[in-house]
């Protein structure tokens, strides 16, 4: 593994960015205020309001002890964002971030977005959902000092002029579809999301650059059947491996993604209002809520 040593950032750097004497002064990780700017940097923009757009694409496979994993689907993904400054007190100057997202599933032959699929462990033909959350903001804001007051940091590898970072996310809560007695009987949504972030360091370090032009990413995921695939408790689960970055327009987005996101889903053509205060919305709580109205349509 390559890591970044405090003791060593000077010389890492020294490496990695080779600037001249007019160059822009290079941000440093370890400096709260400058770690501030390259993590905003990497989600979204050092302008307010400035839209950024991340898309991604792969594969949704199954794990079944005993069998082969199955390709199930290909998927295509994007994420809409922008940022904006807000100020604390007593923790200073801080920003927030706010988002949607949708990501599609697709045929795992022909690539065409699919919609209907036959359970091929139970033989029942059911709807698709597609991902489709609305909004995907940042939770806190975040300041140059954190909210145990030590000071932001960031920690990229800087490697042939690559500044790297990765991150995994494990995510253990009770699940939305569940009932009163979880604590009894069960019922946690258990998964693991595992990311990892690509950048150019003279970019992504360079202190008159509000934004960086190339941002590569991977993202894989881990989690038991989704809730529409009307697995219960059979054993198994499925993982995702995508790849993907950032995109300068709407434009820009792989097809069949571009197609369906003006077709199906135009309001993801923009990120949610700079104020909005909704709560998070997750696939399952959005698999829940259409449940929740068929039975209720069903029942008048």
């Amino acid at each position: 593994m390559f890591r970044r040593s405090k003791t060593g950032l000077a010389s890492a750097f020294a490496l990695a960015l080779t600037v001249s004497a007019a160059h822009a002064e290079t941000l440093d990780q370890d400096d709260p205020q400058d770690a501030l700017k390259i993590m905003r940097k990497a989600i979204c923009s050092l302008n307010d309001g400035e839209t950024v757009i991340y898309w991604w694409q792969g594969s949704m496979f199954s794990r079944v002890e005993g069998e082969r994993d199955r390709k199930l689907f290909g998927l295509q993904g994007m994420n809409i964002r922008q940022c904006t400054t807000v100020r604390d007190a007593e923790r200073g100057e801080g920003f927030r971030s706010v988002s949607r997202e949708i990501m599609i599933h697709l045929d795992p032959e022909t690539g065409e977005v699919k919609d209907r699929w036959t359970n091929p462990w139970t033989g029942e033909e059911l709807d698709v959902m597609h991902v489709a959350n609305d909004p995907v903001n940042m939770r806190a804001p975040i300041f140059a000092t954190r909210s145990n007051g030590e000071p932001l940091k960031t920690d990229y590898w800087v490697l042939n002029n690559r500044a790297i970072s990765t991150g995994n996310t494990p995510l253990f809560y009770k699940n939305p579809l569940g009932g009163e007695y979880q604590d009894w009987v069960g019922g946690t949504y258990h998964a693991m999301e595992m990311g990892n972030d690509f950048f150019y360091a003279d970019d992504l370090f360079d202190s008159e650059k509000p934004t960086v032009r190339h941002h590569s990413i991977s993202w894989s995921r881990t989690s038991r059947w989704l809730p529409w695939m009307k697995m219960g408790d059979r054993n198994g689960l499925v993982y995702t491996a995508t790849v993907g970055g950032r995109a300068t327009s709407i434009d820009d987005l792989p097809e069949p993604l571009r197609t369906t996101l003006r077709t199906r889903y135009p309001q993801y053509a923009a990120p949610p209002p700079i104020g909005d205060t909704r709560p998070n919305e997750t696939s399952w709580e959005v698999f829940k809520k259409k449940m929740e109205a068929k039975a209720g349509g069903d029942g008048q």
